[in-house]
C-alpha cells in the first residue's frame, strides 16, 4: 500500500516532520526529566518526610510502571485510529497534574493512586506515542534520522533534572521543586503537543482504505507471525538486562570495595554510553542490516556482564567493562521502531508497539525485583550477573532468529507505510480493493 503523494504535499511532510522531532526533543527530555528521573532525587526527602521506608515510596514507582504497561495497548491503538494530537496533549496535562497532586501527598498510601495516574500520562506523552508519530511521518530512509534526533536529546534528560531537582529540593524541598516542575512541565509539553502534532497529509483514497477493520486485521496478522514473538522475546529480554544492571550496578561496585562516589560516576556513564550507541548504530546501520548489528551490541553486552565479576576489583576493569557494557543502552528505543515498520508498515504500527512495549515495561519493572532476591543465592551478585549476561545473550538470539522469514501477507510493504502507487482512479480503485482482498 505505497500511495505515491504530490511534490508540495511531500514537502510539507517533511518539513513539518522536523518540526515535530525537535518539539519531541524537546517535550521528551522535559517529560522524562520531570515524571521518571525526579523520583530518584526525590525519595529519600519524601521518606523522610511522610516518616515512610524507601521501599514503601518505591513502591508507588513500580505502580506507575505497571500501569504504564497496562494501558500501552489501548493507547497505541488509539493512536492509530486518531493520531497523537490530543492524546499526547492531554497527556501531558495529566502529567503536570500528577505532579501538582504529588507534592500534596501527606502520607505515603496517597502516593501510590497518584502513581498510577503518572502511569497512564508516561503511556500517553512519552517515548512509545512519540515514536509512533514520528513513523507515521517518515519513509524508511529518514525514519531512523528522525527517531535518533529526538531520542539523542532525551537521553540527557537524566543529566538535566537529577542535578535540578537536586538543587531545587535543597533551596526549596521536594513540595515546591514538585510544583515548579509541574509548571516547567506544563507550560511547554502542553501547547508544543497542541500546536505541532498532527497527522501526516495523505491522499482522501489512502484515508478511506484505512478502517478500523484493516487495523485490527494487520495487528492480529503481526501477533500471529512467529517473528514478532521472537522479537518480543529479544527486547524483553534486554529491557529485563538493562534494568537490573541500572539499579544494582552501584552496589555491585561497592561491594567490590570501591568508593560509592566512584560506583556512581561509572554508573553515570550509562546514560552518555546509550547516546555513543545509538549514533555507533546509525552509522553502521548504513553499510550493515540492523539486526545483525543489534544482535551484536547484545553479545558484546553479554560478554561485557560475564566478564565485569572478574575485572571489577581493578578500576581500569570496571570502567572497561561498565562502557562496554552501556554503549548497548538506548539501542531499543532506536531499533525496536525499525523493526518493526520494516516487518509489518506504519498503518497499525502503533497498536503493534504497544503490545511489545507493554511486554518490555513489565520486564523492567519485574527484573530489578527479582536479581535482588538472587542476591540471596549463593553468589550474590556474581549470580545476577551471570543473569544479565545470559539475559543478553538470549536477546542477540531473539534479534537472530528467524531474521529472514517472508512477511506476513496481510501487512502493507513497509517502505512507505499506508501507502500504494496511485497512478489514476481506476489504479487506485483496483489497488483499493486488491489490498482489502489480501487483508480479508
Amino acid at each position: 500500500m505505497n500511495t505515491v503523494i504530490p511534490p508540495a504535499a511531500a514537502g510539507r511532510r517533511v518539513f513539518h516532520g522536523w518540526w515535530l522531532v525537535a518539539t519531541f526533543a524537546i517535550t521528551q527530555t522535559i517529560g522524562y526529566g520531570t515524571l521518571y528521573y525526579t523520583f530518584a532525587v526525590l525519595l529519600h526527602p519524601i521518606a523522610a518526610d511522610l516518616n515512610a521506608s524507601p521501599a514503601a515510596v518505591t513502591g508507588a514507582l513500580t505502580v506507575a510502571i505497571l500501569v504504564q504497561a497496562a494501558v500501552s495497548v489501548p493507547v497505541g491503538r488509539r493512536l492509530d485510529r486518531h493520531g497523537g494530537r490530543a492524546l499526547m496533549t492531554a497527556g501531558a496535562a495529566l502529567g503536570a497534574g500528577m505532579l501538582v497532586a504529588w507534592s500534596q501527598a501527606t502520607a505515603v498510601w496517597h502516593l501510590y493512586p497518584v502513581f498510577a495516574g503518572l502511569g497512564v500520562a508516561m503511556a500517553m506523552a512519552l517515548y512509545e506515542p512519540a515514536t509512533a508519530v514520528l513513523v507515521s511521518w517518515f519513509d524508511a530512509a529518514r525514519r531512523p534520522k528522525a527517531i535518533l534526533g529526538m531520542i539523542v536529546v532525551a537521553g540527557f534528560a537524566s543529566t538535566v533534572f537529577m542535578p535540578l531537582a537536586g538543587l531545587l529540593t535543597d533551596r526549596h524541598g521536594w513540595r515546591t521543586t514538585l510544583l515548579m516542575l509541574a509548571a516547567l512541565y506544563g507550560a511547554i509539553a502542553v501547547p508544543l503537543h497542541l500546536l505541532v502534532v498532527r497527522r501526516p497529509p495523505e491522499p482522501a483514497v489512502a484515508a478511506r482504505r484505512v478502517t478500523a477493520a484493516h487495523r485490527r486485521d494487520r495487528r492480529r496478522a503481526a501477533l500471529r507471525d512467529r517473528r514478532f514473538w521472537w522479537l518480543a522475546a529479544a527486547f524483553v529480554a534486554h529491557s529485563a538486562a538493562m534494568g537490573t544492571m541500572t539499579v544494582h550496578l552501584v552496589g555491585f561496585l561497592t561491594s567490590r570495595g570501591h568508593p560509592a562516589t566512584f560506583a556512581a560516576t561509572i554508573a553515570g556513564l550509562l546514560g552518555i554510553l546509550s547516546v555513543t550507541g545509538r549514533l555507533l548504530l546509525t552509522a553502521a546501520g548504513r553499510r550493515l542490516r540492523l539486526h545483525r548489528i543489534v544482535a551484536a551490541i547484545f553479545a558484546l553486552q553479554a560478554a561485557a556482564a560475564f566478564t565485569l565479576p572478574a575485572v571489577a576489583s581493578n578500576r581500569l576493569g570496571a570502567i572497561l567493562t561498565v562502557t562496554a557494557f552501556g554503549l548497548g543502552f538506548g539501542i531499543a528505543s532506536l531499533a525496536t521502531p525499525q523493526l518493526l515498520a520494516d516487518r509489518y508498515g506504519t498503518t497499525a504500527y502503533a497498536g503493534i508497539a504497544g503490545v511489545l512495549a507493554a511486554l518490555v515495561t513489565l520486564a523492567k519493572a519485574a527484573a530489578p525485583l527479582a536479581a535482588a532476591a538472587l542476591l540471596t543465592a549463593p553468589g550474590g551478585y556474581r549470580t545476577v550477573l551471570l543473569a544479565i549476561g545470559s539475559a543478553s545473550l538470549l536477546a542477540g538470539a531473539g534479534i537472530l532468529a528467524r531474521a529472514d522469514t517472508e512477511r506476513p501477507a496481510d501487512t502493507e510493504s513497509p517502505a512507505h507505510g499506508t501507502a500504494v502507487p496511485v497512478t489514476a482512479a481506476g489504479t487506485a480503485a483496483a489497488t483499493d480493493v486488491n489490498d482489502h482482498n489480501r487483508m480479508t
